[in-house]
């Protein structure tokens, strides 16, 4: 089988990771596998597992960029793959709009991802095109069947996102080395229970909530939060606003932003207590389960693809959304008295990926 995916650019990010681990899946097994994208830091990763990268400037939103139409339409008849995988919107309408022009008795199958809840209008009703659709979760699927009714519902398949088990192993503890090096780096950190909030500086994820929770929680001085990712430069003065935020509420000293780092799953496995707080619903939320994969409670609100794992593996940390008033009470009884997490859970790498070729053998004779 020889499989060519489309993805804008190979930088960085869960759709990327998922591109990445798909190719070395596929060469381990044989396959022939080719990526088109615009380049990225992690093209040495792909090449380094026997995939082909062929550099193309197809994530660009422009008009300019239909003139790759001819040029895609070329490729895929000059390499012939079996199946087109397409992730998203810009790669997609591109090679669409060559894909439809070939012959169908030439031409590749052709599958798309939906990985996220975008904008409802006819630009991203192109992730619906392909002959089957991924949805990353079954909240995905529903977000699919109800705002585009043109979809036949028959050509819907739900693969969950998953992780490594042995990457994140339950109970996992890093070394005392790191966390000596962390506690130097982070002092206030020392001999504090952690509550985590993970992920990207941006408004989507909640900040303002922990702040309010914090507030409710500061009779507790043994606890400190933790606000682990990085900010992009255009988000700068929304970093100032919520470091004002937790200043305003006399919570400055009690929190540490430490930045986007590598080291995110010892963040994670020596924390008391991971949040997700997105104000709206995440596809999936793949922290949340590398939080839990480790063995760490975690308490979330209750929609999209964090919602279906809370459900599924930790009901007790499940938080109606965009309450931080019941979040705190929530959180103060997971603290007190936290369920045990699950040794396992069905969100596995492996599955993802059995899941990802068993999509592609439905179209292949």
């Amino acid at each position: 089988m020889k499989v060519l995916q489309m993805i804008p650019e190979m930088e960085s990010g869960g759709v990327e990771r998922g591109t990445l681990e798909l190719a070395r899946h596929l060469g381990a097994l044989g396959h022939r596998s080719l990526v088109v994208s615009g380049g990225g830091r992690m093209v040495a990763q792909l090449e380094a597992c026997g995939t082909r990268h062929l550099e193309l400037p197809v994530g660009r939103k422009r008009l300019s960029s239909l003139l790759l139409v001819p040029k895609l339409r070329r490729l895929f008849a000059e390499e012939r793959p079996d199946i087109l995988h397409l992730r998203s919107r810009v790669p997609a309408w591109l090679a669409f709009l060559a894909w439809r022009a070939m012959d169908p008795a030439d031409r590749p199958r052709l599958v798309t991802t939906v990985h996220g809840f975008n904008s409802v209008n006819r630009y991203s009703e192109i992730m619906t095109c392909g002959e089957r659709v991924i949805c990353v979760s079954e909240s995905i699927r529903r977000h699919v069947l109800k705002h585009y009714p043109r979809v036949a519902p028959d050509k819907l398949r739900v693969v969950h996102r998953g992780i490594d088990p042995a990457e994140y192993p339950h109970g996992y503890q890093p070394s005392a080395e790191w966390r000596d090096a962390f506690q130097r780096e982070f002092p206030a950190t020392a001999g504090k229970r952690l509550i985590t909030l993970p992920g990207r500086i941006t408004r989507l994820k909640g900040h303002e909530d922990f702040a309010r929770i914090l507030h409710e929680l500061s009779g507790d001085p043994s606890l400190h939060a933790v606000i682990a990712g990085g900010a992009h430069p255009r988000k700068a003065a929304y970093l100032d606003e919520i470091k004002a935020c937790f200043a305003a509420a006399g919570l400055a000293e009690r929190v540490t932003f430490t930045g986007g780092r590598p080291d995110l799953r010892e963040i994670l496995a020596v924390s008391t207590l991971v949040l997700s707080l997105t104000t709206q619903p995440e596809s999936f939320g793949r922290t949340t389960l590398e939080a839990i994969g480790l063995g760490v409670p975690v308490a979330g609100y209750d929609h999209g693809g964090v919602g279906e794992q809370l459900e599924l593996l930790y009901p007790a940390g499940k938080i109606p959304p965009n309450d931080p008033v019941t979040a705190a009470r929530t959180i103060r009884g997971l603290l007190e008295n936290p369920p045990p997490v699950p040794r396992e859970h069905p969100f596995t790498l492996q599955a993802m990926l059995d899941g990802t070729l068993a999509v592609y053998g439905e179209l292949l004779p």
